[in-house]
């Protein structure tokens, strides 16, 4: 299976994209969008900014599990990744995400 953003509609009516590894994965997850386009916009952003080690912002949550974000050019957070066990398992995120997120196709489950 090859890796795509998964695109769904959230009970309240905003979206949400996930990027999913090509073992099914979730290797990050956006926030919420309050319309299809706006998600769209952010899965082209992520896309765009993933090769970028700068985009990346590692930290540890409150539970001590390494986490980061993926931010674009304007700081804003476009994806975050689940806890880690790790910082190696966080940096093989990463690396995920740098290596599916371009070439990666959309799944809209929104219909």
């Amino acid at each position: 299976m090859a890796s795509k953003f998964v695109l769904k509609k959230s009970s309240d009516g905003q979206f949400r994209f996930v990027l999913k590894a090509g073992n099914g994965e979730t290797i990050l997850t956006s926030e919420l969008y309050k319309t299809k386009a706006s998600a769209l916009n952010g899965v082209e952003s992520v896309k765009k900014n993933a090769a970028l080690d700068e985009r990346y912002e590692k930290k540890v949550d409150k539970a001590g599990h390494p986490r980061f974000n993926l931010k674009a050019g304007n700081h804003e957070i476009i994806g975050s990744s689940e806890g880690y066990n790790s910082e190696t398992a966080r940096d093989n995120g990463i690396a995920s995400v740098k290596a599916n997120a371009p070439t990666a196709a959309v799944d809209d489950e929104t219909a």
